[in-house]
């Protein structure tokens, strides 16, 4: 039998109801507030990024895929396509307007988590020419090397992708298509492999037939 002290069941139930409807407000209000601030940052970060994976860039055009061809993105209104269903990579231009390179976003599963990143591809010679993680929650002072680590990333300034990229033993690197793995971090060594093989499977024969039919070179690079 209840106190006449004790509140009811129906007071008990009809509190947590409205404590649960204002958190639900205040959750939903927080979204909707951050939501366009984190999409903002990640694109910022992103056009960042484009300028340090293709060396001489100094613009770029967003390019979607669709029905396997690139073409341009529509960017009238001054914002990318927000639209997760449609692909996205960037051509990369020098100050006298001649095409550097794309920019390929990608990602794949870690050791800890989704490892997000982009890397600058020449699409003539077929090589990486550049690479920089956007994401990673990779174990500290091991897996976080794969962007820690100057001579990691060394790695990705002339690699080979044909016939495919492979992952080695630091130390026995004897081909231009091979990546030296970090000691201690193979599992987030080998993601990065995977995220380029993987990438490039989607994007590689839409960038030959795009090059071909615009009639494109790669520029040089400045030596």
């Amino acid at each position: 039998m209840e106190s006449a002290n004790e509140p009811s069941s129906l007071r008990l139930i009809m509190a947590l109801g409205i404590a649960g409807l204002i958190s639900g407000f205040i959750l939903v209000g927080t979204y909707i507030y951050t939501d366009p601030l984190i999409k903002a940052n990640k694109a910022a970060a992103t056009q960042r990024a484009i300028f340090n994976v293709l060396p001489n860039c100094s613009s770029s055009v967003p390019l979607k895929l669709e029905d396997g061809k690139l073409s341009e993105q529509d960017n009238t209104s001054g914002q990318e396509e927000t639209n997760k269903d449609v692909l996205l990579i960037y051509a990369g231009y020098n100050s006298s307007n001649e095409l550097v390179g794309f920019a390929i976003p990608g990602a794949e599963p870690g050791f800890q988590d989704i490892i997000g990143a982009i890397f600058g591809y020449d699409g003539a010679k077929k090589v990486i020419i550049g690479f920089e993680v956007l994401e990673s929650k990779e174990t500290p002072g091991l897996g976080d090397k794969i962007f820690k680590d100057a001579e990691f990333k060394t790695n990705f300034t002339s690699l080979v992708v044909d016939p495919e990229i492979i992952p080695v033993k630091k130390g026995e690197k004897q081909n231009d298509n091979e990546v030296e793995a970090i000691t201690g971090a193979t599992i987030s060594s080998k993601a990065v492999v995977k995220l380029l093989n993987n990438t490039l499977d989607i994007w590689q024969e839409a960038i030959d037939n795009y090059i071909q039919e615009n009639n494109l070179t790669i520029s040089k690079k400045d030596e």
